[in-house]
């Protein structure tokens, strides 16, 4: 399956370390968290990317244009390339499939993709998205016999599930993207808890976000310790 990954936004709560790169390049380990997501996608063998740019998106393109050129040795024969294809249209057009995953670009996760995708199918909804379990500041999910049936705005305990991303989305779905300044977790995802089309997959293994340096380092802690849990590879 294709893998859609958000790597647009600011990152204004991150803003010692994105104000001159998007939050999908700020590094974990030697390497931008973006690259550690793709990794466990590919390690199930999901490996064709679709990245959706926005807040200096130059910063990835040079990253990926340049990636064999950084990350190698290198031997250099001065002969002509490819010229590069440019798309300017919107991500579904790009979909070949009926389904396909989408996910953020600032978070980690160890989540089982097939068993994510097997969900999914099983309740032939949507979007399924993945249901994690931190404490905390995020809004929490209201979930009934696998389907999310609102969104909260406050969890009443450290005990609610959230949002974690790791979406499985179906293309039916297009009607509800209206433009770009459209917010997936407003109107998109609450039309479809109301109908009974949004499924919830419960995840009770590692998740965690990158929204500020605390978050930063805890998750660089965890990769120098050869401790990662999302590495899946």
């Amino acid at each position: 399956m294709q893998v859609v990954i958000l790597c647009g936004g600011l990152g204004t709560r991150l803003r010692e370390e994105t104000e001159y790169r998007p939050k999908p390049m700020v590094p974990v380990g030697n390497r931008p968290i973006l690259w550690h997501i793709m990794k466990h996608y590919a390690s199930y063998g999901h490996k064709e990317f679709i990245l959706c740019l926005g807040y200096k998106g130059e910063v990835i393109k040079d990253y990926f244009r340049n990636y064999h050129w950084n990350t190698s040795d290198v031997t250099l024969r001065l002969s002509a390339n490819s010229e590069p294809l440019y798309h300017n249209t919107r991500v579904l057009k790009f979909i070949r499939d009926d389904d396909f995953f989408l996910t953020y670009g600032d978070g980690l996760c160890n989540v089982n993709l097939h068993e994510l995708v097997a969900c999914h199918r099983a309740k032939a909804a949507s979007v399924t998205l993945t249901a994690v379990r931190p404490g905390g500041r995020f809004g929490e999910l209201a979930i009934e016999d696998g389907l999310v049936h609102s969104f909260l705005e406050k969890p009443k305990d450290g005990h609610a599930s959230i949002n974690g991303g790791f979406f499985v989305m179906n293309k039916s779905i297009a009607p509800l993207l209206d433009g770009d300044n459209c917010v997936l977790e407003r109107a998109p995802l609450e039309n479809l808890a109301q109908h009974g089309h949004l499924a919830a997959f419960p995840h009770d293994g590692f998740w965690q976000c990158m929204d500020n340096i605390r978050e930063m380092e805890l998750l660089n802690n965890l990769w120098s310790s050869g401790n990662a849990p999302w590495k899946t590879w």
